[in-house]
């Protein structure tokens, strides 16, 4: 959490040469930075929903490719695991709620490549 102003707005800029080929190491790190940034726009949101309701939970949390889907011991119950956008978590997890999506969780991502 951020308190009172910043004192100071930065940021980082990686300058390569024209036409000239990247190095494998700064590939890397370009990748590294770009994981990260990426991990503090999206979370983790974890929920259980009764299996008549997939279809339209999933509608709500699609993730980036697809969300995951598990059984659980529970008949009729699946659990459900999608990145969405942090900032968007507070209505989605409204939304699941009142579609009947239990056992809400939400996890920070530290790091991501995707």
């Amino acid at each position: 959490a951020t308190f009172g102003t910043p004192i100071l707005t930065s940021e980082a800029i990686l300058i390569n040469r024209d036409n000239t080929q990247m190095r494998p190491e700064l590939e890397i790190l370009i990748r590294r930075l770009q994981g990260v940034v990426t991990a503090r726009q999206y979370v983790l949101l974890d929920y259980d929903v009764p299996a008549k309701s997939v279809d339209e939970a999933c509608a709500i949390t699609p993730g980036l490719e697809s969300p995951t889907i598990s059984p659980l011991q529970k008949p009729d119950w699946v659990a459900v695991r999608a990145m969405v956008l942090r900032k968007e978590t507070n209505r989605l997890m409204d939304e699941l709620w009142a579609l009947g999506a239990r056992g809400i969780l939400v996890t920070d991502i530290h790091a991501c490549r995707l």
